[in-house]
């Protein structure tokens, strides 16, 4: 890596000289501000490759700014995630930020705010919360410091911006899909209800509320039944496993989300239960994993990249001080089935 002194460190006004423009403006293309024209992007653009020059990040923080963003999830485990995180990294690439992940492994609340502290004492300029579990006060408290994007929950905040998905949409959706096919028993695993974090709208909360409200409106109310044994491969299998081993057992189950899906396919297995000839199942994501063609899951997808990507442009804005009011984005689901949904078996 050449630098402009041989083995001296390029600086700014190296980049500056080579590029023959001011510092200010080369500072405008790092920070991917407005009114740089791309004849002068190309060529800071240039000049910053030809130098390796790389900004001091301990000298930024001590500025006021440190290019660093965090993002906060509960598992890495969820493949979900990894959908959103795709998206924000496909607008960070043309920046100058880089991404932390902080993984509580959990939705315990206190483990998720010891991160986010963590975080906004490491002076990151900006905050991604994926469905947090952090109580809400907390996460307004913080973001009046700290520019945030909450990613799943519906309850807005002037403080911090939402990104979210349609989620009755979806369920209706997946509810009419399988009702179209003649199930009539159509159970829903859902996640457990986090209490006292002050987050009435979480996504599961929708999720539910709308699946209830699909099976009434096909005259279904009676049959619905929903197990609260969480969004993982066990808590799936969990699920699954009480329900198929029910006096009544569904001829369709729901899981509002793939990764529970996978452990269905599992209890399924251990029953002798074949899918979809014995019991029909739907995810929610439509994740990579739902397009392997041995699982072929039916699935609701809900642009996470894009999720990821509208979060990243939202934060990117706050620290920018580009507006001064809070937005709430919402994507549009659709269905993608697959084979793990077919008519039951009469």
């Amino acid at each position: 890596m050449q630098s402009a002194g041989g083995s001296r460190r390029a600086t700014i006004a190296d980049v500056a000289r080579s590029a023959g423009v001011s510092t200010s403006a080369v500072s405008k293309v790092l920070n991917n501000s407005y009114g740089v024209s791309p004849a002068m992007h190309e060529r800071v653009r240039t000049a910053i490759a030809e130098l390796g020059y790389r900004p001091h990040a301990a000298a930024r923080g001590m500025r006021g700014r440190t290019y660093t963003l965090g993002v906060l999830l509960a598992s890495i485990r969820n493949p979900f995630y990894a959908d959103l995180l795709d998206g924000v990294n496909t607008v960070l690439r043309e920046t100058e930020y880089a991404l932390f992940l902080g993984s509580s492994g959990s939705s315990e609340r206190e483990d998720q705010t010891r991160l986010i502290h963590a975080m906004a004492d490491r002076q990151m300029d900006g905050l991604i919360l994926i469905a947090p579990a952090v109580p809400r006060t907390e996460v307004e408290r913080l973001a009046a410091e700290v520019p945030t994007v909450v990613i799943g929950h519906h309850d807005p905040s002037p403080a911090y911006d939402c990104v979210v998905n349609q989620d009755g949409v979806g369920v209706d959706l997946v509810v009419d899909h399988l009702v179209g096919l003649g199930h009539r028993d159509v159970a829903h695993l859902s996640h457990p209800t986090v209490r006292g974090t002050g987050w009435e709208q979480r996504p599961e909360h929708h999720v539910r509320a709308a699946y209830r409200a699909a099976m009434a409106r096909h005259g279904l109310a009676d049959l619905a039944r929903i197990e609260h044994s969480g969004y993982s491969d066990e808590g799936g299998y969990r699920g699954a496993m009480a329900l198929l081993t029910s006096a009544r057992p569904p001829t369709a189950i729901f899981a509002g989300a793939d990764v529970a899906a996978t452990g269905v396919f599992r209890a399924a297995a251990e029953l002798g239960l074949r899918i979809p000839e014995d019991l029909s199942l739907a995810g929610y994501n439509n994740t990579s994993v739902a397009a392997l063609a041995p699982v072929s899951l039916t699935s609701v997808d809900q642009a996470g990249t894009m999720m990821g990507e509208t979060a990243a442009r939202l934060l990117l804005e706050r620290i920018e001080r580009r507006r001064d009011r809070a937005v709430v984005m919402a994507s549009t689901p659709h269905l993608v089935p697959r084979g793990s949904s077919g008519p039951p078996r009469h």
